[in-house]
């Protein structure tokens, strides 16, 4: 789940949840507030912050792009950058080649708005994190429920060693992706298919973990082999090779008790014995007006990172492939320009392989 997406969940429920009154049709509105996501690692970059302002709660709203800040990393040995923001806007990525993090090295994020608000995340330090010893999938299948035939796919684990000191905090996290042949597609019901537009470039879609945070710490292991750690389920939905890239994240205290809240509030079913929702505390205030909300968590993040190539040669029967896509010719415009955002990129990944 994205972070804009899971505040706007919670705050209409701490409206809801209240006081018990007669329903009225109405639209819940809610105070608009600055939303922070990103983070600084010690990998190379480009690091990426994102930038979004709560609207009014309703079943077709959307949060508001914040576009125009000054956004600005900084660590305290002096250096710092000033983030690019990208197209469409409210997503501000550093260059290619620019500020990398470092280990035991703390870093703010400074936002300046086009409205003159000015935002500062209190200092993180960097930890560092072990390494992926080793990563690998296995097939699955299960029955369909109230279906015929069977569930199939490829369970991706990890293994890792935690370091002997204690006080070690874990996420993982990974990215799915896959080359892009059409940049633009309207399906076309008529035909069963989609109508494309071809990509001028090469390009890569990029499928992310948005609904899964998944978080641990050394409390009840330390210095103990992490085996078998699930990381996510390759879908059947080709017999080509399925790219990887997983992620395991060393997170600092305040940041683990951060997503811990965000997962336990995600996860309360609404039974009448589970806590109300509360605001979730973030490391990010607004230093010019201090009654502006402003809700997220930037990160300082040690980073151990791995490739996969899972072969789905050996599924059974036909995959669960989407509605095949054709290219009418002539098209006006011929191609589209392939895009360098979160969900698309003209930049071939790490370990690349046609």
């Amino acid at each position: 789940m994205k972070l804009s997406s899971f505040l706007i969940s919670l705050l209409c429920s701490l409206t809801v949840l209240a006081c018990v009154t007669e329903y009225k049709s109405e639209t819940v509105s809610i105070a608009p507030a600055l939303v922070v996501e990103g983070q600084v690692t010690d990998q190379p970059g480009p690091y990426t912050v994102r930038l979004t302002r709560t609207a009014d709660y309703t079943i077709q709203s959307v949060n508001l792009l914040e576009t125009g800040a000054t956004v600005t990393i900084a660590d305290d040995k002096g250096n710092r950058e000033v983030l690019t923001e990208l197209s469409p806007g409210g997503v501000y990525q550093t260059r290619a080649g620019g500020m990398q993090g470092v280990v035991g090295r703390s870093y703010t994020l400074t936002i300046q708005t086009k409205a003159g608000l000015r935002y500062e995340s209190t200092a993180e330090v960097l930890p560092g994190v072990s390494p992926i010893s080793k990563i690998y999938s296995e097939y699955v299948s299960t029955p369909r429920v109230n279906q015929l035939g069977i569930k199939q796919g490829w369970n991706v684990y990890i293994d890792t060693q935690d370091p002997d000191t204690l006080g070690n905090y874990y996420r993982w996290n990974w990215a799915h992706y896959e080359t892009l042949q059409a940049c633009k597609k309207t399906f076309n019901a008529t035909k069963k298919l989609y109508d494309g537009i071809s990509c001028c470039t090469p390009c890569w879609q990029i499928d992310r973990c948005h609904n899964c945070i998944d978080i641990s710490s050394d409390v009840d292991i330390n210095g103990q082999a992490i085996s078998r750690q699930y990381i996510m389920q390759v879908p059947y939905t080709s017999n080509t090779r399925y790219y990887l890239a997983v992620q395991q994240q060393g997170l600092s205290r305040g940041a683990y008790q951060f997503w811990k809240s965000v997962k336990q509030l995600v996860s309360n079913t609404g039974g009448l014995f589970d806590a109300a929702p509360s605001s979730v505390a973030g490391n990010i205030r607004c230093v010019s007006d201090a009654s502006q909300p402003v809700y997220g968590y930037f990160g300082a993040v040690g980073l151990s990172e791995q490739i996969i190539y899972v072969d789905r040669s050996a599924g059974q029967g036909s995959p669960d492939a989407d509605y095949p896509t054709d290219f009418p010719y002539p098209s006006n415009p011929p191609c589209i320009a392939c895009q360098n955002s979160l969900y698309q990129t003209p930049v071939a990944p790490r370990g690349w392989r046609n």
